[in-house]
């Protein structure tokens, strides 16, 4: 995936939109991915997990690869 704004991050975006994490699993950032839906599923319970979910999906949308 290239940078901000790329079709890889509105992919990401989307798949984050429906499942929190999963968009950050595409982008091969594997420990912000288990973070982000582990926080969304404990949160959902007291009803703060929109927060973490919208979180996900904004996050995703906004990466940028680190130049080389």
């Amino acid at each position: 995936m290239t940078g901000q704004g790329s079709g890889g991050n509105v992919l990401a975006a989307l798949c984050s939109l429906f499942i929190p994490g999963l968009g950050q699993l595409l982008q091969g950032r594997l420990s912000m991915a288990i973070v982000q839906f582990v926080l969304a599923f404990a949160l959902w319970f007291v009803l703060l997990g929109w927060a973490i979910h919208l979180w996900s999906v904004i996050d995703a949308a906004k990466f940028k690869l680190p130049q080389a």
